[in-house]
Parts: structure tokens; sequence; C-alpha cells
């Protein structure tokens, strides 16, 4: 091996391990899941998810049955949906077994299973063409082959499943790509992507403008410092902050901003 042939060799080294640090979800839930649980933009995202599940807007909605969480986390998500709909089933998949720990414990009348989407496994029998309704929130953007995700979790959702899925527009932050984001989305982007992986794409819009902008520019702003500010408690600014943000969001519009959502069917 010659000396050129070397130092390929050990970028490509260097490159597998930046993958795999990036993409280490045992330890990011380990080190940002009290931030994620206090964060105004997830709390956002999960509000205005259940707005779109179904509502008094939404013409002859039917309340969720089975509802199917794609990449359920810590279950916070999951919690919420407990909340606004005790009726329904509930079951997460995700890929971290930290995630699922954390999530039975949240969710204790929840189901959690750790599954591998892009492995292209057979869901079992009594899991098939199981959901009525389906969620896949901040997944995509971390995925290589995201519309192979996409058509594997089809056999999961039944005929005419209501699937909400979102994903970040706009521009990147420091942040965004120590935890694995390969692409933000433009609405345009998320429908030709569903509807590759074989979805009927009802609506796809932005969502959050003013506030939930501005909040993006400040995350983008504070750059690498936010790595480090994210993996502590935060202080008592952030928590004003974050509770200021909380009272502006309320004010967001659902059909322009830097959120990208989807209404897809199955």
């Amino acid at each position: 091996m010659n000396a050129a042939e070397t130092v390929a060799q050990i970028d490509d080294v260097a490159q597998i391990d930046d993958v795999a640090q990036i993409d280490d979800w045992e330890r990011h839930w380990d080190d940002y899941a009290p931030a994620v649980e206090r964060n105004p933009a997830q709390r956002f995202r999960r509000k205005l998810i259940l707005s779109m599940l179904c509502s008094p807007d939404i013409p002859a909605c039917v309340p969720p049955e089975r509802v199917l969480d794609i990449g359920s986390g810590q279950g916070d998500f999951a919690a919420d949906v407990a909340a606004a709909f005790p009726r329904a089933k509930l079951l997460g998949l995700e890929l971290s077994a930290s995630g699922v720990t954390v999530a039975r414990r949240k969710v204790p009348g929840a189901e959690f299973v750790q599954w591998d989407l892009l492995a292209g496994r057979q869901p079992p029998d009594d899991r098939r063409n199981w959901a009525t309704h389906a969620v896949c929130s901040e997944v995509l953007e971390h995925l290589d082959e995201p519309e192979r995700l996409l058509a594997n979790a089809r056999a999961w959702l039944a005929p005419g499943c209501r699937t909400i899925v979102t994903v970040p527009g706009g521009p990147m932050s420091q942040f965004d790509r120590h935890i694995g984001h390969r692409k933000h989305y433009r609405p345009e982007e998320l429908r030709a992507l569903l509807e590759r992986a074989g979805f009927r794409v009802a609506s796809s819009h932005g969502a959050g403008f003013p506030f939930f902008n501005f909040y993006r520019r400040v995350v983008i702003a504070r750059g690498s410092k936010l790595i480090g500010d994210l993996a502590n408690q935060p202080s008592w600014p952030a928590l004003m902050a974050m509770r200021a943000f909380d009272e502006l969001f309320r004010w967001n519009l659902k059909t322009r901003g830097w959120q990208t959502v989807a209404v897809a069917i199955r």
C-alpha cells in the first residue's frame, strides 16, 4: 500500500467514526434528554401534530384508534397523544434502546419496541396494517435513505392511515450537524419524498412563522456553543427564554415557516 492509499484509508476510517458519533442516539438521548423535554420548539411541534391528527378543523375527523409513532424517542409525543386521546392504543418504534427504556417508564400504557425500519424486517402478524394514524416527527433528516424507511413503515399502516410527517426546514445549525442532520426540507421536497415512498400527500407546507423562524435564527447564531449548553442543566436566562418562546409560539402561523409538515395517506 502506497502513502496515498494509506492516507485515503485513514480518511475513510475517520469519516466512518464521524458518522458513528453523530448517529449515536444512545449517547445523544443520554446527553440531551433534559433539554429536549424543556425545548419550546418540541412542544410547538407536538401541538401542531396533534391538531393535524384530529381536530374540529378537520372535516369528518375520526379520533385515532391505533397510533404508530415512527421514531418515538423518549416518548414525549406518545405522552401527549395518551393525554389527548386516552382511548387510543399507542405503539412506538425506536432504534435507541435507551430511548425505549425511558419511553416505557414515561408512558406505561403504551408499547415501545426497539426496531430498525431501515433493515426491511416485516412487522409481526398482529401489527401488520395496524395503525389508523401515524406520526414520523424529526426523523427523516437524520437518514441517508429516508425513502426506504417510509416505504418499510407502510407495512405497519392500515389502508387510509393518516400519517403526519415533520422535518426541519430552513438553514442548519451547528447543533443540527452535531446530531446528524443530513438535509433540511422544503415542502415540495417532502411531498416528492412521500410520493416516491408510495403515499398520497394531502398537504405539505411550512409552519411556525414568525416566532419559530426567529427561534431558529437564535439557535443558528449560538453556533457550536449550543452543543455544550444543551448537555448541561439550562441556566435561568435560558429557562426564561424558553418560557418566552412558549408564549410567542402560540401566535405562530400554521401555513408558513421553517417547520416543514405534511399529511400523507397510506
